[in-house]
């Protein structure tokens, strides 16, 4: 009989050190977690939203005040998503600053950068379709910016909007790439990357002593430990989403037109930044590009770290990636905050 997913995620017994949280953080367990809620939520939430430039903020207006509990469930999918990015971004670091992408893990490395990335734009596409006034700068000025990409950019624009300005062909390609284009193709990999994680090896972790080698963690206790975790991770959730409404904006009325005030997703702030410094092409477009080239090339052109520091907090045979990494943050921090 073959094995379930279920039980090719939690064999009979894992070793100890793969299930210690301080090497972990839980971060990937929490963002399965935040995209089971995500899904919920958001299938929720369709039985109300009406994805048309006339309708589409009234209907938001609606689940937010009129349908009983819509309030509370917008505002769970709200603050999940926005989880949901800083988990990933917590994982992505914790791989990376534990040297825990070394082969034969490289590929699943790849996998996870992939899905970050994904997660970021099922966030803005889902951003952009409350259509209210907010939204004018990823609307315009973020999509305007596949424009500036030479030879393939009007291409891009067309395939992102459906058309050559924001209108109800605009609105229907966000709203298919959100529920289609993008949330799929999350669960897809998703799906792959946990595969990958076993195939793998298991969890990244550094070598243990003679006891934790031996030491062997059986699933009922590995299933508490998850449990525990979504409790911990749900309950500041439930209680934010109680307290702290997700934002809601008056209807967009004509054509989107973003002021100096407008602003970007607060994962888009550093961009936006960047792009009051010169051409768009190159602020907009490469630099992200290229910051994303960078981590992807982490695991095949910097120097491969030790098998003995795998699993360990900061190595320092894998210092050159973290220092390049801090960076990197450090950078999208300042910009981010520097745009507030």
């Amino acid at each position: 009989m073959r094995p379930s997913f279920f039980h090719h995620l939690h064999p009979p017994t894992i070793p100890a050190a793969q299930a210690r949280w301080r090497h972990t953080l839980g971060a990937g367990g929490t963002a399965v977690f935040l995209l089971l809620i995500l899904g919920v939520t958001g299938i929720l939430e369709m039985f109300y939203y009406v994805p048309s430039p006339d309708e589409a903020a009234l209907s938001v207006q609606t689940i937010t005040y009129h349908v009983p509990f819509g309030g509370f469930v917008r505002n769970l999918h709200f603050w999940s998503a926005q989880a949901l990015i800083v988990v990933a971004a917590l994982h992505l670091l914790r791989v990376i600053f534990t040297a825990a992408y070394k082969s034969p893990r490289r590929f699943n490395y790849l996998l996870g950068l992939g899905l970050f990335v994904l997660a970021i734009l099922l966030d803005f596409t889902g951003y952009i379709l409350r259509w209210d006034v907010d939204i004018c700068w990823p609307l315009t000025t973020g999509t305007n910016l596949l424009k500036t990409i030479p030879l393939i950019g009007g291409f891009l624009f067309r395939l992102a909007i459906g058309g050559g300005e924001a209108c109800q062909t605009a609105l229907t390609r966000f709203y298919t790439w959100h529920l289609f284009g993008l949330a799929i193709p999350i669960v897809v990999l998703g799906v792959w990357h946990i595969f990958r994680v076993r195939r793998d090896g298991g969890i990244a972790a550094p070598p243990a002593n003679l006891f934790l080698r031996r030491a062997r963690v059986p699933r009922n206790e590995l299933v508490r430990r998850e449990v525990l975790t979504m409790f911990a991770v749900g309950i500041p959730l439930i209680l934010l989403a109680a307290l702290v409404p997700a934002p809601i904006a008056p209807a967009m009325t004509g054509a989107p037109s973003p002021t100096d005030e407008a602003r970007a997703p607060w994962f888009f702030l550093w961009v936006q930044e960047m792009l009051k410094w010169g051409d768009p092409f190159i602020f907009g477009v490469l630099i992200p590009l290229g910051i994303l080239a960078v981590l992807a090339l982490v695991p095949y052109v910097f120097p491969q770290p030790a098998d003995q520091d795998i699993g360990r907090w900061f190595p320092k045979s894998n210092r050159l990636a973290q220092s390049v990494v801090a960076l990197i943050g450090l950078f999208i921090l300042i910009l981010t905050l520097a745009n507030r």
